[in-house]
């Protein structure tokens, strides 16, 4: 599964507006004090989540930028990272996939992080993950099958639905990821957090609420075509609502802090 760049950028934004910057303070705490900081960042796209990330933790930095996705990877490899000590953080890249990942290739790392990921995983995915991680993992932004439209709509529940179904397709964990990593993680003796981190969409993202919006509806009709009539006239009212200034939207996520055990 790869993402469409232009895609990632319009939602970076809101992305870093919902981000739990609560769990920040504990994984700080948890980062070895006196070392550079190695960070994986996995299923990377654009490089986004360490364009925030970088600035909110201490120097020096190294961080390993990890994608299935070639293209992707060229982006990211660009970006110029600065840490909280104002330092550039440098950079590599690295192809694959997040089932082959094992303990061996994180050796060294200090912090395993993610961003919109884990909810297009499959279980047995999300166990390799836990199962490679022996640092910090900071795993942000997974959807939890909850959307509130306001003004609200009789056919709000029926797209919300054949949605979610559609992010549990073919294995796929969708609105479940964050408790079966919470599950995966605690197994093997971490203690785990999370904390909200909803999308907040109004007027002042008109674009990404109708980006959104339609690919939200798009999903639904592809799980369920039978919808394809009535959601095309949904789609339309509520395209013109978002034109007008009159629709918001939130969608919630879950941020997960895993520490390993015996941290605090």
């Amino acid at each position: 599964m790869s993402f469409d760049p232009s895609w990632l950028a319009l939602r970076e934004g809101a992305d870093a507006a919902a981000r739990a910057s609560e769990l920040l303070d504990p994984l700080r705490a948890a980062l070895p004090p006196d070392e550079p900081l190695v960070i994986w960042d996995l299923g990377c796209g654009t490089g986004a989540l360490g364009r925030w990330l970088s600035g909110r933790l201490r120097g020096p930095q190294h961080w390993i930028l990890h994608d299935r996705d070639p293209e992707l990877l060229d982006l990211a490899r660009d970006n110029v990272y600065l840490t909280a000590d104002g330092t550039p953080a440098t950079i590599e890249t690295r192809k694959g996939d997040i089932g082959s990942l094992r303990a061996a290739d994180l050796v060294g790392a200090s912090l395993v992080t993610a961003s919109a990921l884990l909810d297009v995983l499959t279980a047995s995915e999300v166990e390799a993950i836990a199962a490679a991680v022996a640092c910090p993992a900071l795993l942000t932004l997974s959807v939890v099958g909850r959307v509130r439209l306001t003004p609200a709509d009789p056919f709000d529940a029926e797209i919300a639905a054949a949605f979610d179904a559609h992010q549990r397709r073919d294995g796929l964990l969708g609105p479940d990821a964050v408790t079966v990593a919470t599950e995966a993680f605690g197994r093997r003796g971490a203690s785990v957090r999370t904390r909200p981190s909803p999308w907040r969409l109004g007027p002042a993202r008109a674009e990404l609420t109708a980006a959104w919006l339609r690919g939200w509806v798009g999903a639904a009709v592809e799980q369920r075509p039978e919808l394809a009539a009535e959601a095309d006239v949904y789609l339309r009212r509520r395209l013109a609502e978002c034109a007008e200034g009159g629709l918001t939207a939130e969608i919630h996520h879950l941020d997960l802090l895993a520490l390993p055990g015996g941290s605090s």
